[in-house]
């Protein structure tokens, strides 16, 4: 039997994640598989390519149904948005076989993920710190159409989501 050796360390941390954790986890791999999908346009693997785009965008709907409109309010509608955003991104630029609108997706992403990071462990239940200057001011919110976060914007949005 060949089984992957990593696949229960996974698992195990996995199961004993918090949502915020998990929340992280599927960023970071989203974000893999965008790299990887870069990686294949560039060597000319189109089905590589293809499964990675499909990666992408399967965390991407994972995460949009992980959303809780009741809680989350505005910023649920506001992230379920931008993860449309980023499907149709993915789909175009694999149709094109561009890599444009990769290197978005990426960087929203990236940017995601990074806002998601800073909210770190003991954050959680009230003691959030206000956003710094490189937090505010996203250039891959302007890509995506959406206006610049407000002060504690992820903040809001871990409080609210992961209630």
């Amino acid at each position: 039997m060949n089984e992957n050796p990593y696949a229960s360390s996974l698992d195990a941390r996995i199961l004993s994640a918090t949502p915020m954790e998990l929340v992280n986890m599927l960023y970071h791999a989203a974000i893999e598989s965008v790299q990887a999908a870069r990686q294949h346009l560039k060597s000319g693997q189109i089905f590589e390519r293809g499964r990675a785009v499909s990666r992408a965008i399967a965390i991407l709907t994972e995460l949009n149904g992980s959303l809780d409109y009741e809680k989350g309010g505005e910023v649920s509608t506001r992230l379920a948005a931008m993860y449309d955003f980023l499907q149709r991104t993915l789909l175009d630029a694999n149709f094109r076989q561009a890599d444009d609108g990769l290197a978005r997706a990426e960087a929203l992403l990236m940017t995601l993920s990074e806002a998601w990071s800073a909210l770190g462990p003991g954050r959680q239940n009230g003691s959030l710190r206000p956003a710094g200057p490189r937090e505010l001011d996203q250039p891959a919110y302007g890509l995506a159409g959406m206006p610049t976060p407000h002060e504690n914007y992820a903040a809001v949005a871990a409080k609210q989501w992961c209630a």
